[in-house]
C-alpha cells in the first residue's frame, strides 16, 4: 500500500533533482564562458560534492531534532530562496561577477541538499507497506534515471537556445514547485502536526528515543540526553554492529570504488583509443547506459513480486551480470557491440542497486533508518571520490582497458563479501536484533 505522502515525496524529489541537473549545467556553462577556465568550472561540481560530504556527515544531528519531513522542507525552501538570490545576481540587470560570493551560494545550496537522500531512502520504508518496498525503491530508482536520462540532454540543449540565465529561472521555478510539494509529507512515525511550526521530532517532545535509553544514567536515575559525539556515530555504531548493514555497506563501497568508471571522461578515452570514433559515438554510449538503466528500473517494478521472493539471489545476480558485462566490454572493440553490452548493463545494475537498497531499509528499524542512510552517504561519497581519483591513475599508468577490467575484479569482490555473509541474509524480510 502507498501512503498519499509517498506520492508527495516522489514527485518533490523527481522535481528537484530535474532542477538540480539544468543548475549544473546552466552554473557550469555561465562559469566557463565568463572564465573561459575548466578549472574554475569544474569547482561547481567539486563545491557541491563537498559541501554535500560535509552536509551528511552533520546530518544526524538534524534527524535526531528534527522530523524527517521537515528537513527536506527545509532543504527544498533554503534552495529555493538561495538559487533565487543567484539567479538575481547573475541576471542582466546585476551582471554579478563576484565569483567567491558565487561559489559560496552553491555550497550553501549543496549543504542543504546535502541530507536529502538519506532522508529520502528513510521515509519511503515509513511511507509504503512492507509488500511494496521494493517497488517503491523501483519506482524512484527509475525516476531518478529518466531524469539523469533526460536532463542532462534536455539541459544542454536548452542552455544553447535559451542561454544560461533563462535555464537559471526556469531552475529556480522548479526549486520552488519542489518546495510546495514537500510541505504536504506527513511522516506516520510521527504525531500528525498540530501547526506550520511543529516539527520537533516526538522524542524532543517528552518521548525517549531508542538512543537515549541506552544511554548511562547519572546517579539520580535519570537518563542523560546523549551528547553531540553519540548521535553523530550512532549511524556508524549501527553499521558496525550488524553483520547485515555491515556486509552491505561494503558491498556497496566496493561497488561504488569500481562503479566510477562509468563517468563520462573515462568513456571519452575509450570511445578514443579502442573504439577509435569520435565524440559522436561517446553520446551514444552515454544515452545507451542511461536506457539501459532506466529499462532496468521498469523491469525491477514489472517482475517485483518474483524478485521479493529471491531478493538476496537477484542482487548477487545483478552483480556478476554487470562484472561479465564490464569484462566483455573491456575486451570488445566494435563500436556497435558495445552500445548493446552498455545497454544490457543498465538493468544488471538496476537489479543490485534497488535490492541492496530494500534490504538496508529492511535491516534497521524505520527509527534509526535516517542515521544508518547518513552515514552511508558520507561514505560513499568519499568512496565515489577517492574512486575518481585511483581510477585515473590505472587510466594513465595501466590503460583504459585494464581500468575496466579492474573495475569488473572490484564488483568481484563484492560479490565474494556478499557470499561470505549469505547467513546474515536468511532471515530476509527480518530486521535485526543489535545489542
Amino acid at each position: 500500500m502507498f501512503k498519499k505522502s509517498f506520492y508527495y515525496l516522489w514527485g518533490s524529489q523527481a522535481l528537484s533533482n530535474m532542477a538540480d541537473v539544468f543548475y549544473l549545467v546552466a552554473l557550469m556553462t555561465f562559469v566557463l564562458s565568463t572564465t573561459n577556465s575548466i578549472i574554475f568550472a569544474t569547482l561547481v561540481p567539486f563545491i557541491r560534492v563537498t559541501a554535500q560530504l560535509t552536509s551528511g556527515f552533520l546530518a544526524p544531528l538534524m534527524v535526531a531534532k528534527y522530523k524527517l519531513p521537515f528537513l527536506l522542507a527545509i532543504s527544498q525552501s533554503g534552495q529555493f530562496l538561495l538559487f533565487s538570490l543567484l539567479a538575481f545576481y547573475l541576471s542582466p540587470w546585476s551582471e554579478g561577477s563576484n565569483f567567491l560570493l558565487i561559489y559560496g551560494i552553491i555550497a550553501c545550496i549543496s549543504f542543504l541538499d546535502g541530507w536529502t537522500t538519506p532522508a529520502r531512502n528513510a521515509l519511503v520504508p515509513r511511507l509504503v507497506s512492507d509488500e511494496v518496498l521494493m517497488k517503491a525503491n523501483g519506482m524512484v530508482a527509475t525516476t531518478d534515471q529518466i531524469i539523469q536520462f533526460a536532463g542532462w540532454a534536455l539541459s544542454g540543449l536548452m542552455v544553447a537556445k535559451l542561454g544560461a540565465f533563462p535555464v537559471l529561472v526556469i531552475v529556480a521555478v522548479g526549486y520552488g514547485l519542489a518546495m510546495f510539494v514537500t510541505f504536504w509529507i506527513e511522516d506516520p512515525l510521527e504525531p500528525q502536526r498540530r501547526g506550520i511550526w511543529d516539527w520537533r521530532t516526538a522524542s524532543r517532545q517528552g518521548h525517549v528515543t531508542m538512543n537515549e535509553a541506552q544511554t548511562a544514567s547519572d546517579p539520580s536515575g535519570e537518563i542523560k540526553s546523549p551528547s553531540r559525539w553519540d548521535t553523530l556515530k550512532e549511524g556508524w555504531v549501527l553499521i558496525w554492529k550488524s553483520p547485515r548493514l555491515r556486509a552491505l555497506t561494503v558491498m556497496d563501497m566496493t561497488d561504488m570504488l569500481g562503479g566510477s568508471v562509468w563517468a563520462g571522461a573515462f568513456m571519452l578515452v575509450f570511445v578514443k583509443e579502442v573504439l577509435l570514433k569520435d565524440e559522436q559515438w561517446w553520446g551514444y554510449i552515454n544515452a545507451s547506459y542511461f536506457a539501459g538503466a532506466v529499462l532496468g528500473g521498469l523491469l525491477v517494478v514489472a517482475f517485483v513480486d518474483r524478485l521479493e521472493k529471491r531478493i538476496f539471489t537477484a542482487m548477487l545476480a545483478g552483480m556478476l551480470g554487470y562484472a561479465i558485462l564490464t569484462v566483455l566490454f573491456a575486451m570488445n572493440s566494435n563500436a556497435p557491440l558495445t552500445l548493446l553490452l552498455v545497454l544490457l548493463t543498465g538493468p544488471l545494475t538496476e537489479l543490485s542497486a534497488v535490492s541492496r537498497r530494500t534490504l538496508i531499509q529492511r535491516s534497521a528499524s524505520k527509527e534509526r533508518l535516517p542515521q544508518v542512510f547518513s552515514a552511508q552517504a558520507t561514505l560513499l561519497n568519499t568512496v565515489f571520490g577517492i574512486s575518481l581519483i585511483a581510477m585515473s591513475g590505472i587510466a594513465e599508468w595501466l590503460g583504459i582497458v585494464n581500468m575496466y577490467l579492474f573495475a569488473a575484479g572490484i564488483t568481484g569482490l563484492a560479490i565474494c563479501t556478499g557470499i561470505a555473509n549469505q547467513g546474515s541474509f536468511r532471515r530476509e524480510g527480518h530486521i535485526e536484533e543489535l545489542q
